[in-house]
């Protein structure tokens, strides 16, 4: 398998999610800062927010994807086709892994684009053959945290697939999903995150109320969050059981759930996704 420690990390694009991911692999150890190179559309904001983890700043897309091996698509889903589209013929170069983290961007759109940069754009089969991996981030990678939902369907041989882990798996749960279920994939992992940022104030907040000084109680709230999630991932046991194990008979936390009921909050909750699938 090819040594990841010698691979070039490109990012078109450096904004808050692409930085979370650089962050998370140089402070992972699975490459170095000057291993990674980026551009983006202000040069002196990009060398700024570079500097701290040795990131090379470029000038532009296609000296990105010169010097990379894996070229991460890391701008706006809007600005694929004007950027992405024009690249398609170095981007299909061998040896050249190419990975998206756009959301609404899957494998046939992609496939649809570069045909349309191949020719006439009547034959998606006459298309560049890019080898491409379509997913979706979120920012808990810059901690070695993440998740990654990622297109069961992609156009990655076994090596690159193998070398796509390599890369991913030390600082994110890589979750293989079908196309048609990407998009709610991705408002569980990537903005449900928010969510759980309203949950963690507004224990903070209880906290304060009641005398807490405002750090502890956000610390409180935090590594609790962490460790639900980890005493689930480590047992596999339904959340509902773990909820079940902290209600004693008559206790305290009963009342605390039995209140959240009232108010609605699983409710709010699947209110707030089917928001943003909009079904």
């Amino acid at each position: 398998m090819t040594d990841i420690t010698d691979l070039t990390i490109g990012f078109i694009g450096y904004g808050n999610m692409a930085q979370a991911i650089a962050e998370g692999l140089v402070d992972a150890g699975v490459v170095r800062g000057g291993q990674i190179v980026a551009c983006a559309a202000h040069y002196d904001k990009l060398e700024r927010n570079a500097a701290g983890l040795g990131v090379r700043p470029l000038h532009n897309p296609l000296e990105v994807v010169a010097a990379a091996d894996v070229v991460v698509i890391a701008i706006k889903p809007y600005q694929i086709e004007t950027v992405v589209g024009p690249l398609a013929e170095e981007l299909a170069k061998p040896g050249r892994i190419v990975v998206s983290i756009a959301a609404g961007w899957d494998l046939a759109k992609y496939r649809e684009l570069f045909a349309k940069a191949g020719g006439d754009g009547s034959d998606a089969a006459e298309a560049p053959e890019v080898h491409i991996q379509c997913t979706i981030p979120n920012t808990p990678m810059a901690v070695g945290k993440g998740v990654l939902v990622t297109e069961a369907d992609s156009t990655l041989t076994e090596e690159e697939t193998k070398v796509f882990e390599s890369l991913f798996s030390p600082i994110s749960l890589i979750e293989r999903v079908d196309t048609a279920h990407m998009t709610v994939a991705m408002v569980v992992a990537g903005c449900a995150p928010a969510f759980t940022d309203m949950y963690i104030e507004a224990l903070g907040d209880a906290g304060v109320m009641y005398g807490l000084q405002r750090a502890t109680a956000y610390r409180l709230a935090a590594k609790m969050v962490e460790g639900v999630g980890a005493l689930y991932m480590a047992t596999g046991t339904h959340p509902g059981a773990m909820k079940d194990a902290v209600c004693s008979p008559g206790g305290t936390t009963i009342r605390g759930v039995a209140q959240l009921e009232k108010d609605g909050f699983r409710g709010a909750v699947i209110n707030a996704v089917e928001a943003i699938v909009g079904k």
